[in-house]
């Protein structure tokens, strides 16, 4: 089955040609138009027609209610006669007001038509819906075929007179009237040839601005796909115009140009990041080689100077620190950008801080540096990752003791004050110029002095204030002279 499927499948996309977004549009504008004006049709012109009879015949009763005051006030001799002028008047009055014909007829029995306005009234057509409103006693509506006059509206209307002064007995009789309703149906088909030419006229302006705006949309990704196609072979550097729309296809391209900017500056990042580790790599590769070709020649002399041989060694060993270093830098970097995990547990920033220091007393005594510790908080538990933490503390003591002189002192604090612990590590360097403060923290920009050791590969820094950022503080040059003074501060752990 599933292979019948796909088979179906592949047959629906080789002979079913593909539809464009510009046909979606216009065809979804289309059927909605469509859609909206059948439903309205159907809501307005299919009950219109009943509903005008309706209102007509409704509207003739009233009329023919309103009359039957005048009749019931009249003697029964001038009903019954026919002739009186009043009777006639009031019956023509009636004929008017209703434009419709009348016709006055007696109870009986028999039942007898007394006056009539149409000269071809028919008795029995008369007489029936007479005979219903007397037999009732209520008023009788309907509606029937003519067949000279089309559709007609009949009402009805029982009435009683009081007996006269004379002695006569009570006349009672039916008022009926027929209308003739077929301008009805005529009204009724110019208003749908009237809603048929809007329909009309309605789907020819929905077809236009389908095609406009589905012209225009269409345009504007257009754009956008050959800016991605322009981006996807020259790479970042390639020109990206921002559509300055307010709508989704400019925030789309909004977006594509903030990757685009994003990217270009990764770009950037990489190829400083090759420049940078090329020459860092170089350099001490080249020194460990020639100082191992100077050992080797040393050695293979018939007398080897020890001395010299001790310091060749020496000097690659640094060679080899240096790169060790480098190696650790760009690990941690690598590990930032891959945004691996980072623990947020309490910390003893005191015990980091002794740690580190003691990790550099051997290296201390060889560069006639002093270390020293200090701690001035109550409690010194701060939240953050005890790796990143110690890591930021190596960082900015071995800045420290690259910038510090000999004979002078590097120092490490612990301070706690309003909910926050910060580590502090300052020297009696030469500082940091004021142009440079913000400098230091980006990546592969390192001091003034960069072929010397104090200028470093240009990491140490971004990434300490990367993991400090990532454990929720903040890493920053503080105010000091002499020297250089850098603060972490974290949040203080409760409890």
């Amino acid at each position: 089955m599933s292979r019948l499927g796909a088979t179906l499948a592949w047959l629906m996309r080789r002979l079913v040609p593909p539809i464009g977004l510009r046909s979606r549009i216009v065809g979804a504008l289309l059927i909605t138009s469509a859609a909206t004006l059948a439903v309205a049709a159907l809501a307005l012109l299919s009950p219109l027609e009943r509903k005008l009879r309706n209102q007509e015949l409704q509207n003739l009763t009233g009329t023919v209610q309103a009359a039957v005051g005048t009749f019931a006030g009249m003697s029964p001799t001038e009903i019954t006669d026919g002739t009186a002028a009043d009777f006639q008047q009031a019956v023509r009055g009636l004929a008017r007001r209703a434009g419709a014909r009348v016709t006055v007829i007696e109870r009986g029995p028999p039942a007898r038509i007394i006056y009539s306005s149409d000269s071809d009234e028919v008795r029995r057509e008369t007489t029936d819906d007479a005979l219903r409103a007397i037999v009732t006693g209520h008023t009788v509506k309907s509606f029937a075929h003519d067949p000279d006059r089309g559709l007609v509206a009949r009402v009805a209307v029982p009435f009683r007179t009081d007996p006269d002064e004379v002695g006569h007995a009570r006349f009672f009789g039916v008022i009926v009237v027929r209308k003739s309703v077929g301008d009805v149906a005529g009204t009724v088909r110019v208003v749908k040839r009237a809603f048929l030419t809007a329909a009309l006229v309605g789907l020819g302006i929905a077809l236009l601005l389908g095609v406009g705006l589905a012209t225009g949309l269409l345009s504007r990704l257009r754009r956008l796909r050959a800016a991605a196609l322009q981006v996807a072979e020259v790479g970042p550097t390639a020109d990206v115009t921002v559509d300055q729309g307010r709508d989704e296809v400019a925030d789309l391209s909004r977006a594509l140009a903030t990757m685009q900017s994003r990217l270009r500056q990764q770009e950037e990042v990489r190829r400083a990041f090759i420049s940078t580790a090329s020459h860092e790599l170089r350099t001490p590769l080249t020194s460990l080689s020639g100082m191992l070709e100077l050992l080797e020649e040393e050695l293979g002399d018939d007398a080897p100077s020890i001395e010299e041989a001790r310091m060749d060694v020496g000097r690659a060993r640094a060679q080899a620190n240096r790169l060790s270093r480098l190696a650790a830098d760009l690990l941690d970097l690598s590990r930032l950008d891959a945004e691996v995990p980072m623990r947020s547990e309490p910390v003893e920033l005191d015990e980091v801080g002794r740690a580190v220091m003691a990790e550099f007393e051997l290296r201390s005594d060889e560069r006639a540096v002093t270390l020293s510790f200090g701690s001035d908080a109550a409690e010194a538990r701060a939240v953050g990752d005890p790796g990143g933490v110690a890591r930021i503390a190596r960082i900015l003591v071995d800045n420290a003791m690259r910038a510090a002189p000999p004979d002078s002192t590097v120092r490490l604090n612990v301070h706690g004050e309003n909910g926050k612990v910060r580590l502090e590590v300052a020297d009696s360097g030469p500082g940091v110029a004021p142009e440079d403060r913000d400098r230091i923290f980006e990546r592969f920009q390192r001091g003034p002095d960069s072929s010397s050791e104090i200028g470093g590969f240009g990491l140490g820094l971004a990434i300490g204030r990367e993991l400090a950022e990532r454990m929720g503080g903040q890493l920053e040059l503080a105010d000091s002279r002499p020297g250089a003074r850098f603060v972490l501060t974290l949040d203080r752990a409760d409890g």
